[in-house]
């Protein structure tokens, strides 16, 4: 759709793009003008309905006076605004904001045209200008070449279908959305113009994370849920029809493991389970069964190890299978699985992206055809990540970077100190040579993670003494936040399981799990020699 503004002697064309997914597109208040204006085919489309469009914040302040008067609506002022280049007069075009009239939505694939002489050279504000130079802009972002800028800018600066001056995203705590008249409600269900109508289909700061998100990781699409584990199950529900097969990973989160394990076969689903570094067992698996999903971390949980995503995405789309990578301990700066062949990328938003221990919230990234398909299902279940958590993930989100870096400085740090140590047996780190995966990991990561896993020398009561000498990390679940946290997975994770059947997953009475915060890095390594030392 283009929309145009007409003077006598310049025409601009700006474009805007509506969100494909269905039921989940902002719909911030109609624009609706008074007057003399037609699409260029002469037609008033849809009647007395209205189209709502996505424009860049905050552009009537910064238009002049006469045309803050005039024009009935800001819709017509983010247009005519929305074609000013910073620190320039506005153009012929941008006076037909005076003039601009319309009590009907634009047709898709027609032009706006509005005609006006007037000009504003004599208001008093006419050096009041916007600082965007165009709408087109908005998804391009060609200015911001580094993860960390886009982390914070991406959703936001540009493009925010919230219209506000405010530089934080607002949260709008609303659960439902209205319609002036049931002309726009029929409008709405016939297509011809968008809302979120109902709070579980969308929310506009939720839509500014997912937004931003997506820029991150490369995607066209992302859908937040209420956790990660509301993420993996829902996107699990949608891809695998009854009676499909996964193939999924002998390391990873024991709750994904039970979910697939116990609940997916009373729906006939089946799963095959493989080391990461198998790859015979997946094409083993890949010729004997019609695998509909391939679902792994990379990095596992808690031992990190790490899955080649380029040559296992080969394998399952010469299958037809879709191949979903859980990237949490990775992060979108650490790792592109999309970039790597991967379908969908996955995470527990509660971990580094909202990175402050305060937030639960999961994501999924793609394409739009296969997020749209789990959108579907959600819509359904109902997972919604509440808007206040929104706001609290978009907040982390402007620091992750900042994070992530000391978070992986100290973790490798961290890592080659404890593997160095005598009284530690062994040391789980992607970032070391003696890590089985350290080649590939080097090879599709360039940063190896917060975490570390790693065996004291001794048995469950050595651990704890070890564990409770610390003085920094608090004991809890989680990881990936500002402060740092260590856990026993055999107490934590596993304590309802015998040890022989923890055993069995690796998870021995000595493994500890430390997520390494932001903390200054001496004082971690102090905390950590001085409870070594203590056991």
């Amino acid at each position: 759709m283009s929309i145009s503004t007409t003077s006598a002697s310049s025409r601009v064309s700006l474009p805007f793009k509506c969100r494909s997914n269905s039921g989940a597109i902002p719909r911030p208040d109609h624009p609706r003008f008074s007057g003399n204006l037609r699409t260029t085919s002469g037609k008033r489309p849809y009647g007395n309905s209205s189209l709502i469009l996505r424009f860049p914040p905050n552009f009537v302040r910064q238009l002049s006076n006469k045309a803050r008067r005039n024009c009935s609506n800001i819709g017509v002022a983010q247009i005519v605004a929305a074609s000013w280049s910073n620190n320039q007069p506005p153009s012929p075009a941008a006076a037909a904001v005076d003039a601009a009239a319309v009590s009907a939505p634009i047709a898709a694939g027609e032009d706006v045209v509005v005609d006006n002489n007037n000009n504003h050279n004599n208001d008093s504000n006419y050096n009041n200008f916007v600082q965007f130079e165009s709408v087109e802009n908005v998804d391009k972002l060609s200015f911001l070449n580094g993860a960390g800028s886009v982390a914070i800018h991406a959703g936001e600066r540009l493009g925010r279908g919230i219209v506000t001056d405010a530089i934080t995203t607002p949260v709008v705590n609303t659960s439902a959305y209205f319609f002036k008249k049931t002309i726009d409600l029929i409008d709405f269900k016939e297509k011809r113009s968008i809302s979120f109508e109902y709070g579980r289909y969308g929310n506009p700061t939720t839509e500014v994370l997912e937004n931003k998100i997506s820029k991150l990781e490369g995607a066209e699409s992302t859908l937040l849920l209420a956790s990660g584990m509301c993420a993996s199950t829902v996107m699990m529900l949608a891809l695998v029809p009854a009676g499909g097969h996964i193939v999924t990973t002998t390391d990873c989160y024991r709750k994904t493991r039970i979910f697939i394990e116990t609940f997916l076969p009373k729906m006939g689903i089946t799963a095959s389970v493989i080391d990461p570094a198998d790859i015979a067992g997946l094409e083993s698996a890949l010729n004997n069964h019609k695998v509909s999903l391939f679902f792994t971390e990379s990095p596992t949980n808690p031992f990190l190890r790490c899955v080649d995503i380029e040559l296992v995405s080969k394998l399952c789309h010469a299958k037809g299978a879709v191949v979903c990578i859980d990237g949490t301990f990775a992060t979108p700066l650490n790792q592109k699985a999309l970039a790597l062949g991967a379908d969908i990328i996955l995470h527990s938003a509660t971990k580094y992206l909202g990175g402050h221990n305060d937030v639960l919230g999961g994501c999924i990234s793609g394409s739009t055809e296969i997020i749209s398909q789990v959108r579907n299902m959600h819509h359904v279940l109902g997972g919604t990540l509440n808007p206040n958590a929104a706001y609290l993930i978009i907040r982390g989100m402007k620091t992750l970077k900042l994070r992530v870096q000391q978070q992986n400085s100290t973790a490798q740090r961290m890592a080659e100190l404890l593997e160095a140590h005598p009284k530690v047996k062994r040391v789980y780190y992607p970032g070391l040579k003696s890590h089985p995966e350290h080649e590939l990991a080097k090879k599709q990561m360039t940063g190896f993670g917060g975490v570390v896993s790693f065996e004291v020398d001794g048995d469950i009561t050595t651990t704890i003494k070890f564990v409770d000498s610390l003085k920094i990390p608090y004991i809890a679940p989680s990881f990936g936040g500002c402060e740092s946290i260590v856990d026993q997975p055999a107490i934590m994770s596993y304590w309802d399981l015998s040890q022989a059947e923890r055993a069995k997953y690796g998870i021995l009475d000595n493994l500890v799990r430390f997520s390494f915060g932001v903390e200054d890095y001496e004082d971690l390594e102090a905390d950590v020699l001085q409870a070594l030392e203590a056991i």
